[in-house]
């Protein structure tokens, strides 16, 4: 274990003279002395650098294969992205959402947005993106930017492209960019966060 979290050369020393990413990883490998059955882990990729956290997903990968279950609570978007089968967003100490990282990208859509070259050309991408998405699309005058949420499965990006040129739309890009989890989150929580500042995180989390 302490080869597998790099930590055989920190071996013989006191945990207290670890950092605090090295006593992260010491806590996870004491962990695991014994297999458990279930195991609970509390945001254990915080604060370590990208090798360490890797160590940790793969070991994480490693117990899920073998048969453990694990629970983790995490901030880190990418974390609950790449490592669960199942996540639950708590939102100010309430289950929001429950569902496969799939099932939860498809509750918010894929994001559609064009660049043009001028002012008239946003205006009528904009018409184009509102028929297309039935969302309001957002503006940026000073980028040349319009885009949408669409929850439209059959939109695709050459269809996009279609449109907007059949509305002689010019165009400098377009893009569909499928949901990220950050995407979600913002989305389904509405991204305000507590104005307690003595609270240490705003109330928000994903359990994985």
């Amino acid at each position: 274990l302490l080869d597998r979290f790099g930590l055989a050369d920190a071996a013989d020393r006191p945990a207290a003279t670890l950092s605090g990413g090295m006593r992260r990883r010491l806590d996870l490998a004491a962990s695991l002395v014994r297999r458990p059955e279930v195991l609970f882990l509390d945001e254990p990729t915080t604060g370590l650098d990208p090798a360490s956290r890797n160590r940790v997903w793969e070991t994480v990968r490693a117990l899920k294969a073998d048969g453990t279950t694990v629970l983790l609570t995490t901030q880190y978007l990418e974390e609950a992205d790449r490592l669960a089968d199942d996540i639950a967003l708590v939102d100010r100490g309430r289950v929001a959402h429950t569902g496969s990282p799939a099932e939860l990208k498809a509750l918010v859509g894929a994001y559609a947005q064009a660049v043009v070259p001028d002012p008239d050309a946003l205006v009528r991408a904009a018409g184009v993106l509102d028929r297309l998405t039935g969302a309001e699309p957002v503006l940026d005058h000073e980028r040349r930017t319009v885009g949408a949420v669409s929850t439209d499965p059959t939109l695709t990006l050459p269809r996009l492209v279609r449109e907007l040129d059949a509305a002689g739309v010019p165009l400098v890009d377009a893009s569909l960019r499928p949901p990220t989890l950050d995407d979600v989150f913002l989305r389904l929580t509405g991204g305000n966060g507590s104005d307690d500042r003595n609270e240490s995180n705003d109330g928000k989390e994903l359990v994985a």
